[in-house]
């Protein structure tokens, strides 16, 4: 598409590089950031996270970075000057969160304040994740950008927080509000729900599913390629991209099991009001995504072109 296109100096007959800082390499989003666009000629990338790499290939540079500590944040962006910092760093485990608040607040809140006082300082164009969970899921309808946020947990008070830090901020900044993420990658601290139910699945355990709760799940690779176009494209503000279909848990796991050959009996649907879950949930997620694929050609896979592409991961990485 018209979206990929060399960045070009015409005065200088010299290719512009841009160079791309992401935070939070090491997890799932993180990473697939690197594989698009690492042996990419267009672009630089800088990657930090807490502690080794776990990404073994690809041309990129890797720093430890703490995205709490606000002056070796500042630091660290002085010195590299990245054109535009993707931030994937955050705490997503909803019921850790409610028991954890300050650990929450900490990466959630306080590294988004960071990184948007050094961005604004140095303009820089800031690219945070953001969440369905802003919303208490009360609509019924898909949400849009302008609907209003109302979170009923503490995970989801945290990431409309973040945003709030940007609303007013005279620098570029995008917001991506997303839905369960889930996809394949090396040496993951977390799970995601495509990833557990076909390991549950695959060794014939029985497990409980809620099917009272509705979402619309996004492979990691969409978003990811999001994460490169609005940098390309110069779009500011806030864009939904989550995947294209809302679905009930149950049925989400129901479509891994029959798409992996597994027995669909093994899954029992129960009400979410069994789990007892520290956190409350919204009960129906989905989002508008009109304006994503208007503004930057966003274009996610449905739910079964995404399981075709984890199958082929998972025996690519056997």
């Amino acid at each position: 598409t018209s979206f990929y296109f060399i960045f070009f100096n015409f005065f200088s007959n010299e290719i512009f590089i841009m160079k791309i800082m992401l935070t939070g390499s090491n997890g799932l989003l993180g990473q697939k950031i690197i594989q698009k666009i690492s042996n990419d000629d267009r672009f630089e990338i800088i990657a930090t996270s807490l502690g080794n790499c776990v990404v073994k290939s690809g041309n990129f540079k890797y720093y430890p970075l703490d995205v709490t500590n606000q002056e070796k944040i500042n630091q660290f962006v002085s010195k590299h000057l990245p054109d535009a910092i993707i931030n994937t760093a955050a705490v997503t485990n909803v019921d850790y969160c409610e028991q954890n608040k300050i650990h929450c607040d900490n990466v959630n809140v306080k590294a988004v304040d960071y990184l948007s006082k050094i961005c604004a300082k140095k303009n820089i164009h800031l690219v945070h994740i953001s969440s369905d969970f802003i919303f208490d899921g009360n609509k019924n309808d898909l949400y849009n950008e302008n609907d209003k946020p109302n979170p009923i947990s503490y995970y989801g008070l945290s990431k409309l927080k973040s945003e709030k830090i940007l609303y007013d901020k005279k620098f570029n900044w995008t917001i991506l509000r997303t839905i369960v993420v889930f996809g394949v990658a090396k040496n993951l601290k977390k799970t995601n729900i495509v990833l557990w139910a076909i390991d549950q699945l695959r060794n014939e355990k029985k497990i409980k599913i809620i099917d009272d709760e509705f979402r619309a799940p996004t492979l990691a690779e969409d978003l990811s390629e999001a994460c490169i176009n609005v940098i390309i494209c110069k779009a500011y503000g806030i864009y939904n991209t989550s995947g294209p279909k809302v679905m009930s848990i149950y049925e989400i796991v129901v479509e891994i099991a029959k798409h992996f050959n597994f027995p669909v009996q093994n899954i029992q649907r129960i009400n979410s009001k069994i789990l007892a879950q520290k956190a409350k949930r919204p009960k129906f997620t989905g989002f508008e995504l009109t304006k994503a694929k208007e503004k930057f050609n966003y274009n996610p896979k449905t739910f079964k072109e995404s399981l075709s592409i984890i199958e082929n991961q998972i025996k690519m990485n056997k």
